[in-house]
C-alpha cells in the first residue's frame, strides 16, 4: 500500500506508554478465538467470554513497561495514515450521498490493556470500536501478530481492518448502529447474533468503500493488496475460526459472518465504491 507522504491524523492519542497488564491467556489471539468458541458452544454468550477474559487479566496481570521498537512505530504512523485516509474519504462520501458532515472518530493505540467508554478493553478483543466514546481502539501487536494466527499481512490488510473499524463509525452516525443494537436487546441470543452478521458485513463493505475511493484519491493501491485483504477475509469467518478451534461449526453463534459473506461484501465495496449498496438488512439471512 503506497502511503508515503500521506498526512497523519489528528485524532489520534497514542496511550501505548502507559502502564498495563499482561494477559494470561495462552496462545495469544488463537486463545482467545478458541476459549472464545468453546464458551459460546457450551450454550455461554458473549458477555460470558467477555468476563473470562477480564477474569483472565485481574488474575495474571502484572504492572509491565513497554518501550516501543521501530516496527511498532511504522505501525503507529501506517495506522493514523490509514485514518486520515478514512477522514478523507468519508467526509466527500457524506457530503456526496447528502447525509451531512462527517464527525471523524478518534483512535487510541494502546498495549495490553485500556480503560474505555465501553469497558475495559485488552489486546484480546483485537481491535474494537466504542460507540459511546465514538473511538477505535488497537493494539498494534495484533498486526504483527496476524500472520502467525491467522495466516494473514501486509500493510493494506492492516488498512482493511482500521476501515471496517471506522465502518461502524460510519454505521453510527448514520443511526445504523444504535437501530440494530436496539432490535438486538428485544430478541433472543440466534436472532440477535443474526443482526450482528449484518453489521458486521456491513462494515466489511463499508471498508471496501474506504479502498475504492482512497485508491481514487491516492492512487494507494499496489498490486496484491486487495488479494492479501480478501485472504484476511476468508480467515476471519466465524466459520471459519471455529473449525480451526474445535474442528466443527456452530452456525446459530455466529456473530460476524461466514468467511465468504465477508469476502463477497468487502469485495463488494472494493467494486463499486458505493455506500449506498451496502444494504445488508434487507437481505434474506445467508444470501450474503
Amino acid at each position: 500500500m503506497r502511503l508515503n507522504g500521506r498526512r497523519q491524523s489528528n485524532n489520534v492519542v497514542d496511550k501505548r506508554r502507559i502502564s498495563g497488564k499482561n494477559i494470561g491467556i495462552g496462545g495469544g489471539i488463537i486463545g482467545v478465538i478458541i476459549a472464545a468458541v468453546i464458551t459460546l458452544m457450551s450454550g455461554g454468550g458473549i458477555g460470558d467470554v467477555m468476563q473470562s477474559s477480564l477474569n483472565q487479566l485481574s488474575q495474571n496481570g502484572r504492572e509491565s513497561d513497554y518501550v516501543p521498537n521501530a516496527e511498532d512505530e511504522r505501525l503507529a504512523t501506517l495506522a493514523s495514515q490509514v485514518l486520515a485516509g478514512t477522514e478523507d474519504v468519508w467526509t466527500r462520501e457524506f457530503e456526496r450521498q447528502g447525509w451531512g458532515t462527517y464527525t471523524p472518530p478518534k483512535m487510541v493505540l494502546y498495549h495490553q490493556s485500556i480503560q474505555t467508554g465501553c469497558g475495559q478493553g485488552s489486546a484480546q478483543m483485537g481491535p474494537f470500536y466504542c460507540s459511546a466514546d465514538q473511538t477505535v481502539y488497537i493494539d498494534l501487536d495484533f498486526f504483527k501478530n496476524m500472520e502467525q494466527t491467522i495466516g494473514a499481512s501486509g500493510d493494506f490488510t492492516y488498512a482493511y481492518v482500521i476501515a471496517h473499524e471506522v465502518g461502524h463509525h460510519v454505521q453510527y452516525l448514520l443511526g445504523t448502529l444504535d437501530r440494530a443494537h436496539n432490535r438486538m436487546s428485544e430478541l433472543n441470543e440466534t436472532d440477535a447474533n443474526k443482526i450482528s452478521v449484518r453489521l458486521e458485513l456491513q462494515a466489511d463493505f463499508y471498508a471496501g468503500v474506504w479502498a475504492h475511493n482512497d485508491n481514487e484519491m491516492f492512487g494507494s493501491i499496489e498490486e496484491g493488496d486487495i488479494e492479501r485483504a480478501v485472504n484476511a477475509a476468508s480467515k476471519i469467518g466465524d466459520d471459519y475460526l471455529q473449525r480451526k478451534a474445535t474442528g466443527s461449526e456452530m452456525p446459530d453463534s455466529f456473530n460476524h459472518g461466514r468467511s465468504q459473506w465477508r469476502v463477497n461484501w468487502l469485495s463488494k465495496g472494493l467494486q463499486t465504491g458505493d455506500p449506498r449498496q451496502g444494504d445488508t438488512f434487507s437481505i434474506s439471512y445467508g444470501q450474503f
